[in-house]
């Protein structure tokens, strides 16, 4: 029988399976870091340029505020001018440009081999640019971290790498993108982490931290130094500042909940209209006229809103009606299918929040409306250590991040239990594809072959005969194989029932001694120590059924592992995960017995 066994099966065993790629990737990071800052200035001009052609009629990439220009109803046509010209480009282009990136970005890594093409890389910043320029409800962190990530799939595409090494570049293409536009590395790479990676590994790790830092080098020379948000509100001291903030994040993790729900019942009308979708966003751009001619704060990106929040510099009416009217034309405007992000206008939303409710807590409402923004990116996203990071580096407020870890994992609780998948992963679901979020060991790779194997298991001894095995697998066989061992009970060999089959078939010399016709030369064998994911990898590779278990030294057989022995460990490992122990057994002491 001519089997191979997996060239890794042997390893020596180590806390990481990375090698000498991982410089490689992180070499590569290097290039992908600064494609994925000039993706961001690029993004940032664009929507410049857009802003000045749409709302003040000129050519220009300088800084302009759509609150500025003086439209009158004219601003009730130009977004849906703008989201038509999305609807185009996403039916004649390419479909992805539609969404907020994020979910694209997640459902390419997982099911598409992390290969996104260039006409995405090209479209994505361009449809984004137009929408947010055209009024559109939303930030740039969304189609940027798609177009960093289309710049390192791209990139990764020349070489011949893996689908894991392009997720890796994919990612740190993302990451990188993200770096540019806000400031914030380690809140990019968390992202990263918790978002996108969907592994701990320095393989996947080392690169998009590369990545980030390269960007974050670049950010000074292309848009900016410094938080984006600088903020200089003191912190409130003590152990109750601490609950406040948890209880602003329980808040938010509520309105987050709520906020996806909408977003979807949204989704779920447009999907109802008996119209091609491509003309959807045109109806989004009506409701956001509507509401730029109700408060033209809505309209956009909203940094400036951010900024004011922050600073303090809004009064309580105008951040109650930038949050009424803001979530409205957000949520019509991402439901109908044009392309957006959604950090920013979360951002917003949850800031505004935590201003309003910073009215009757201590201290200065700009603190609870930074507590509020850690919130809700964090219920939103699912990303609770990316949400208190991002709030700090945002804002350059390293003092308020204890309090922002408290709202971020309040939230984070709360989202959790009131929905079952995010407002990223939604849309994935919608399309079928369900995803894990919890990251975990494999059990297999926790356990062993010497402990999961059956011990002293049946042999044939090489003395038998061609033709008794033939009768012995016709007649008593209850497995597919068995090993063959000779007088010392060494292996020689794997006999199996279609060894027998083939022997009668070619009409083979019966009185022939099995020890005489197979070697151990090419059997694949584990040993007692080899890891039970390694068996179950070779299984896979060799196609056989039942691995023999050798002593390392001797090569005796001393147990055999079959596929049924490999689900029983997983089987075992989800069962001790799911075990529930009453509260009252919890409570007893071990041996304690109810009073009753």
């Amino acid at each position: 029988m001519e089997m191979t066994s997996s060239p890794n099966l042997h390893r020596p065993l180590a806390d990481y399976s990375t090698d000498l790629r991982m410089l490689l990737l992180a070499a590569m990071a290097l290039i992908v870091g600064t494609g994925g800052a000039m993706g961001a200035w690029v993004l940032v001009k664009l929507i410049a340029i857009a802003i000045n052609i749409f709302w003040f009629g000129r050519l220009s990439v300088g800084p302009a505020n759509i609150v500025q220009a003086r439209t009158g109803l004219v601003v009730l046509v130009i977004p849906v001018i703008g989201s038509l010209i999305v609807g185009l480009m996403a039916r004649f282009g390419s479909d992805k440009i539609r969404g907020h990136g994020i979910p694209e970005a997640i459902e390419t890594i997982l099911f598409g081999e992390s290969r996104l093409s260039f006409k995405v890389a090209l479209l994505k910043p361009l449809s984004s640019a137009i929408s947010i320029g055209s009024g559109g409800p939303f930030g740039a962190e969304g189609p940027i971290i798609m177009t960093g990530g289309a710049i390192g799939s791209l990139f990764a595409q020349r070489f011949h790498l893996t689908a894991a090494e392009r997720k890796t570049l994919l990612v740190a293409g993302a990451a990188a993108g993200m770096t540019a536009i806000f400031g914030t590395p380690l809140a990019a790479i968390l992202l990263a982490v918790e978002v996108l990676l969907f592994e701990w590994k320095p393989r996947s790790f080392v690169p998009v931290v590369v990545a980030a830092m390269v960007s974050y080098v670049w950010r000074p020379l292309l848009i900016g130094a410094g938080p984006m948000f600088a903020m200089q509100a003191l912190a409130p001291d003590g152990m109750t500042a601490l609950v406040l903030a948890s209880g602003v994040g329980l808040l938010m993790g509520v309105e987050a909940a709520l906020l996806s729900r909408a977003l979807y019942a949204v989704e779920d009308l447009f999907h109802r209209l008996p119209i091609h979708w491509m003309w959807w966003p045109a109806l989004g751009g009506v409701v956001v006229g509507i509401g730029g001619w109700i408060d033209p704060h809505v309209l956009g990106a909203g940094y400036a809103n951010i900024d004011a929040l922050l600073g303090g510099g809004l009064a309580v009416r105008l951040v109650l009606s930038l949050l009424l009217v803001k979530a409205v034309v957000w949520l019509v405007a991402l439901g109908s299918g044009t392309s957006g992000g959604v950090l920013a206008p979360l951002l917003i939303l949850g800031g505004a929040s935590g201003f309003l409710l910073g009215q009757v807590l201590p201290g200065d409402p700009s603190f609870w409306a930074l507590i509020g923004m850690a919130g809700i990116m964090s219920g939103a996203m699912r990303a609770p250590l990316t949400g208190a990071l991002f709030a700090a580096e945002l804002t350059g407020h390293f003092a308020a991040l204890p309090h922002a870890i408290c709202a971020a994992v309040s939230a984070f609780g709360a989202s959790v239990l009131l929905m079952r998948r995010s407002i990223l992963t939604e849309k994935i679901a919608r399309r079928g594809r369900h995803i894990l979020q919890e990251y975990t060991v494999d059990p297999l790779d926790l356990t062993q072959a010497g402990q999961i194997m059956a011990r002293l298991p049946e042999t044939l001894p090489a003395t038998m005969t061609i033709a008794q095995a033939i009768d012995f697998f016709a007649a008593r066989a209850r497995y597919r194989s068995y090993p063959l061992v000779d007088d010392r009970g060494c292996l020689l060999g794997l006999v199996s029932r279609s060894d027998a089959l083939r022997w009668r078939m070619e009409g083979a010399q019966g009185e022939t001694p099995l020890g005489d016709t197979l070697s151990d030369a090419a059997q694949p064998v584990v040993y007692p120590d080899t890891p039970s994911g390694a068996v179950a990898d070779l299984i896979v590779a060799t196609g056989i059924g039942r691995v023999p278990v050798v002593d390392r030294n001797d090569r005796r057989v001393v147990g055999i592992v079959s596929r049924q022995d490999l689900l029983k460990a997983r089987y075992g490992s989800r069962q001790a995960e799911e075990e529930r122990q009453s509260f009252r057994r919890a409570v007893l002491p071990v041996g304690g017995h109810d009073a009753t």
